[in-house]
């Protein structure tokens, strides 16, 4: 099993920047890759980001240049550096994690941009 808790959520003006973490416990030495997701209210959870093990990275294609990921394997600790941050960012961030088959989920942290 694989905890995953995501912290660093708040509220910042646009054009502001946040840092995410998301802890990993349990079983989390063999986790695989990592990766960011968000839900705004009334949308679908949408991709974000995701790290490899190795720190191969990919992103959406909207936020590559504003965002950053990253993950440091002796902490077991991912993170998201988010910057110019536009009240369209606005939503819930989730942490998102795979281990062998198994796909893991934290509880989300509220990331909110006023304009």
């Amino acid at each position: 099993q694989v905890q995953l808790v995501e912290s660093g959520g708040g509220l910042v003006q646009a054009g502001g920047s946040l840092r995410l973490s998301c802890a990993a416990s349990g079983s989390a030495s063999s986790i695989n890759s990592m990766g960011w997701y968000r839900q705004a209210p009334g949308k679908q959870r949408e991709f974000v980001a995701a790290i490899g093990r190795s720190g191969s990275t990919r992103y959406a294609g909207s936020l590559k240049g504003r965002f950053t990921i990253s993950r440091d394997n002796a902490k077991n600790t991912m993170y998201l550096q988010m910057n110019s941050l536009q009240p369209e960012d606005t939503a819930v961030y989730y942490c998102n994690a795979y281990r062998n088959v198994m796909e893991y989920w934290g509880q989300g942290t509220q990331v909110t941009v006023s304009s």
